[in-house]
């Protein structure tokens, strides 16, 4: 890949960081603003099953780990494994794994900007809910929904990207090995 587009990528990557925590902290400043603690709007297009419910989450994503200690190591592992996982791919690596990276980095900043602007809670808004059935998923916001989506898109890629890379990878060798006997026979004819 020429250095040109990696880097390209890489800016790419950068705005979509970019993109994901401006949006994340636009959507959290409007639920502030206007809704209450505590308080639930119905959103009309999708009735009472999606609604804005204004929560202050001092766990992790999806409300997981609230107050305990274990969340900061889970943040600090999360944040040393995709730091290590995308300085392997600086200036190198294809575009959508750039885009995923990015989501996944810009919801972790856009909650960890929270933790510090926030006394140490995210704000969570977004609420599925079933009533008929008793069924309420917890309650998340932008940057979670991005962290989510992201780790499951890359997910989805090393699974069948490593597949099709490893059977590419064999299908290189086995040529080149043949290639490599064939020339060996050639010389040994000689």
């Amino acid at each position: 890949m020429p250095a040109k587009r990696a880097r390209l990528y890489d800016v790419i990557a950068l705005l979509t960081a970019v993109v994901v925590v401006v949006l994340d902290q636009w959507t959290k400043n409007l639920v502030v603003k206007n809704i209450p603690l505590g308080s639930e709007v119905p959103l009309p297009v999708v009735g009472h099953f999606l609604v804005l419910e204004y929560i202050q989450n001092s766990g992790a994503a999806f409300s997981m780990f609230r107050g305990n200690i274990i969340l900061a190591v889970l943040i600090a592992a999360a944040i040393l494994v995709v730091a290590y996982l995308y300085a392997r791919m600086l200036n190198s690596g294809p575009l959508i794994y750039k885009i995923v990276f990015g989501m996944i980095i810009g919801g972790a900043l856009g909650n960890l900007l929270d933790r510090f602007t926030r006394g140490g809670s995210v704000v969570d808004f977004v609420s599925f809910r079933i009533p008929e059935i008793n069924y309420r998923f917890a309650i998340f916001n932008i940057a979670d929904a991005c962290i989510s989506v992201g780790v499951f898109l890359l997910f989805i890629l090393v699974l069948f990207g490593g597949f099709g890379r490893s059977t590419a990878e064999a299908k290189n060798n086995d040529a080149e090995s043949g290639a490599a006997l064939r020339s060996s026979e050639q010389d040994a004819q000689s």
